[in-house]
């Protein structure tokens, strides 16, 4: 079976995309004797390996919402599931390409990922990438093959979290963004329509202010 390796030896950030993009690059070889590939169709399943992050006090004190009191991480802290992603490796003959795969980010906090990296204040995230796929390939003869990428392909890297904030800052300058239930969204576009404020933030401002205490 033939067998490829890979590695993500980068990660940068989409300047002008609909959404905000990651795009990791990812270097493939091929081990042993290198063969024509035709394509590749390529898949890929993102994790963030949360336990090997150390966390600052007030880090550990957001992400309540997410894994509960630290004293009880041991058995709460687990790996999240990013997201799911997938691109066509284009033809090549060597024993080693390079590719971009275009990760789409979201800003909603209602998602456990984006809470969490919004949690932190810098250093690095831990990232598992898992492969799989199909690989077509020419084999000795000049037919066409099809083979399946090995279960066990993964990778690591480390991505910044100072890069996912310059990219939310680029793509929502000073916003963020929350889900709201279609009654509850209702509910405050009639408050703000009935006290005549003019924007959004004025009648949550109003509704916080209202329920503040001393």
């Amino acid at each position: 079976m033939l067998d490829l390796d890979f590695k993500v030896v980068d990660i940068e950030a989409v300047r002008h995309a609909a959404v905000p993009t990651l795009y990791f690059k990812l270097a493939i070889n091929q081990s042993g004797r290198p063969v024509p590939i035709q394509s590749i169709s390529l898949q890929c399943q993102l994790r963030i390996d949360t336990r090997r992050c150390s966390y600052k006090p007030q880090e550990k004190a957001r992400l309540t919402d997410l894994f509960g009191e630290p004293e009880h991480w041991a058995k709460t802290l687990h790996s999240l599931l990013w997201t799911h992603a997938g691109v066509v490796v284009p033809a090549f003959a060597g024993d080693a390409t390079q590719v971009d795969l275009p990760v789409p980010c979201s800003f909603d906090f209602n998602i456990a990922v984006n809470k969490y990296f919004d949690c932190l204040e810098g250093g690095e995230v831990p990232l598992i990438v898992l492969f799989s796929g199909t690989i077509f390939y020419r084999g000795d003869d000049g037919a066409l093959q099809v083979g399946p990428i090995s279960w066990n392909k993964e990778a690591s890297f480390n991505l910044p979290v100072r890069l996912w904030q310059q990219m939310m800052d680029h793509y929502y300058p000073d916003g963020a963004w929350i889900c709201l239930r279609k009654d509850v969204f209702d509910r405050l576009s009639r408050f703000k329509t009935r006290t005549g404020l003019p924007t959004w933030e004025h009648a949550v401002e109003n509704l916080l202010g209202a329920t503040s205490h001393p």
